[in-house]
């Protein structure tokens, strides 16, 4: 599988894929979140990988939205733009559903929906230096990517509210403490740890790994019943609309 943004290898019943625009801090663009989720539907008709790394490329795992691209709507058609503002919630929710068993694996930083994404995952595995942000509030914008469902799920509503809304970074260590990480690893023994993982894992009878997961999402989706309560595509078309009103309103100061 050849991408613009992924790196996908394959070794045996393993599977990485390694977000790749290290010059842009691994920022998630239009362009990646439609490779990732076309891995993953890919992923739904394969029955020999059993286990999915996500990793980075470079400096970090990623920074998170790539937010250069809201100045422009990409579209004269107002649903069009409402549908691709939710193309982080699909992304998402397609690594999230996927049947094989998933482990992050995280260097550097994780920031906004990077750290989204780690949420939807599985296992999360992080260096002990890598830290972590949620920096939309602070921003002026929603946390979007259905993302709080998950934050609260893996490490509890007042957590999750007090990290959203302070939107203070906090370290591997504190991930670690939180629920947020499942494991810590050596600087630069990120994969290795996640790779010794996923052995452990391909080691086990395939059948009843597959069904212990699909009993772990049907328990996900009973504890997430918020996630319906909002339109996060709205929420984040809001945010696209004022970004580009802001924008505008500082050209035209600049003029």
């Amino acid at each position: 599988m050849d991408y613009e943004t992924l790196q996908v290898e394959l070794d045996g019943a393993l599977m990485t894929v390694r977000m790749n625009r290290p010059d842009k801090r691994n920022a998630i663009n239009r362009q990646m979140h439609l490779e990732l989720q076309d891995v993953c539907r890919r992923l739904g008709d394969d029955f020999d990988t059993r286990v999915v790394i996500l990793a980075g490329a470079g400096a970090g795992f990623s920074s998170g939205a790539d937010t250069s691209e809201w100045r422009e709507a990409g579209s004269a058609n107002d649903l069009e733009v409402r549908h691709t503002s939710g193309i982080g919630s699909r992304t998402s929710a397609a690594v999230e559903n996927l049947d094989q068993i998933t482990i992050a694996a995280v260097h550097g930083f994780a920031v906004g929906g990077a750290l989204v994404l780690t949420s939807c995952c599985d296992l999360r595995v992080a260096a002990e230096s890598s830290w972590f942000s949620i920096p939309e509030v602070e921003l002026g914008l929603p946390l979007g990517w259905n993302a709080l469902p998950r934050l609260a799920r893996e490490i509890g509503h007042a957590r999750a509210l007090e990290l959203t809304i302070t939107c203070a970074r906090f370290t591997a260590a504190q991930a670690h403490g939180y629920g947020l990480v499942t494991h810590l690893a050596s600087e630069g023994g990120h994969e290795d740890t996640a790779e010794e993982l996923a052995a452990k894992i391909i080691e086990r009878p395939a059948l009843p790994v597959a069904m212990t997961k699909a009993t772990i999402k049907a328990l996900k989706r009973g504890t997430e019943i918020g996630d319906t309560a909002y339109s996060d595509a709205d929420l984040l078309l809001y945010s696209r609309l004022m970004n580009q009103r802001r924008a505008r309103l500082e050209k035209e100061g600049r003029a």
